[in-house]
């Protein structure tokens, strides 16, 4: 019997409201965050989804973030070599970690990731 008043209850249409009351009594706390833009990087490839709706779920002191929704697309992961950034970082006086950071903000341009940590050297 008490098995067929829990089906009961998830498959009748509960509203948000609800809902989310049912979850604080389950000690659940569910808070919506306000994102543009969520980018799941993987070993080869990234995962954009623009617009999605984000809601944080705290359960037991853990966070779950839920991501539904949005327009999804994928990019390979560029493969900056070394060298590459061994050259910028000596032509633009900065460090390895800023010089691939600069590399990766401009597809692989050599050239472009120059300038740019030139005019970030220039502006500070």
């Amino acid at each position: 019997m008490e098995n067929s008043s829990w089906r009961w209850i998830f498959l009748r249409r509960i509203s948000p409201r609800e809902a989310r009351r049912m979850m604080r009594r389950l000690g659940l706390n569910m808070s919506p965050l306000d994102v543009d833009e969520v980018i799941l990087k993987t070993k080869d490839k990234e995962i954009i989804i623009q617009k999605p709706e984000v809601a944080v779920l705290e359960v037991q002191g853990q966070r779950i973030f839920q991501i539904v929704g949005g327009e999804v697309s994928e990019r390979k992961k560029m493969v900056i070599p070394d060298e590459d950034v061994q050259l910028v970082a000596q032509q633009a006086g900065v460090s390895l970690e800023r010089a691939r950071a600069a590399l990766e903000q401009t597809n692989g341009d050599l050239a472009q990731a120059i300038l740019l940590l030139s005019q970030e050297g220039s502006a500070s």
